[in-house]
């Protein structure tokens, strides 16, 4: 896994978790790798896996069943999204919006943009 520098590494595991979880990769009640297999698929502490593991199970994503291992939680995919969709407004639409102004575009032009990213066709 590349890290990039302007976000806590317990938190881009946290993302990488969450995407698989989002991709229909992980699945309700799927067994999650433990920590220390996690640390070192990604090569990392076992220190910061179990931070980020800790910090998805407070948020209901994962849950722990002492003794056998960490699982998906049942509604894991909902609470991803919707705290994926709480980031995605918070951290990224501001600075979409503000370029989306300095080059003149309007909701149109992306509307545009959208559809051809999902129809494959090229930019």
């Amino acid at each position: 896994m590349e890290f990039r520098k302007n976000q806590t590494i317990y938190l881009q595991i946290a993302d990488y978790i969450c995407e698989n979880i989002m991709a229909g990769q992980w699945v309700k009640g799927d067994k999650i790798q433990s920590v220390r297999e996690m640390a070192a698929t990604i090569q990392v502490n076992p220190n910061t896996v179990m931070r980020t593991y800790s910090h998805l199970q407070d948020l209901g994503i994962i849950f722990n069943q002492r003794g056998i291992g960490y699982f998906v939680a049942d509604d894991a995919l909902q609470k991803t999204k919707s705290l994926k969709k709480e980031t995605f407004i918070k951290d990224y639409l501001p600075e979409v919006f503000k370029t989306m102004d300095l080059l003149d575009m309007d909701f149109e032009d992306l509307k545009t943009l959208y559809k051809k990213s999902k129809n494959g066709t090229p930019k």
